[in-house]
């Protein structure tokens, strides 16, 4: 994980509806920026729901959540639709910002090893420095923790 109090690695992506979108588009508000696996599995959709089902609330704090995986746009506009999530989803195929966030790392899964991305989380604030940086997040309470800690 980066360390918190040093600059967020900047980054372009496109996003679900194939827009381009850089994180100094976001300055000047909090930024929760979570990392997952894989559109459609369990825990990435769970998590997904449950940043979405309390997504007014990140509004109310000016903050915006930006999720990142190495899913294709396609696929994201697909997850985005069934789900009716309201934020942003970022497409990564090459792993700019996912390895820029030393969030890529070896896993293993039933004994097997393999590289993949390890679910995490940033919250970027309005200067774009890490404030908090969160290692291996549970699916079914990263949000609800990330608000409480909001405020």
């Amino acid at each position: 994980m980066l360390e918190v109090g040093t600059p967020a690695p900047g980054f372009t992506l496109s996003d679900q509806a194939g827009n381009e979108v850089s994180l100094s588009d976001f300055l000047g508000k909090k930024v929760v920026l979570y990392f997952y696996p894989r559109d459609n599995t369990p825990g990435c959709t769970r998590q997904a729901c449950a940043f979405a089902a309390a997504y007014d609330g990140f509004r109310q704090k000016n903050a915006v959540v930006i999720g990142i995986s190495k899913d294709s746009v396609a696929s994201h506009q697909k997850f985005a639709a069934k789900y009716d999530l309201p934020f942003i989803l970022l497409s990564d195929p090459e792993r700019q910002a996912i390895e820029a966030y030393d969030v890529w790392k070896e896993k293993k899964n039933y004994g097997k090893v393999s590289m993949g991305v390890v679910r995490s989380t940033y919250i970027i604030d309005e200067n774009g420095i890490i404030e908090k940086a969160m290692p291996k997040v549970k699916p079914d309470t990263n949000a609800a923790e990330i608000l409480a800690y909001l405020g």
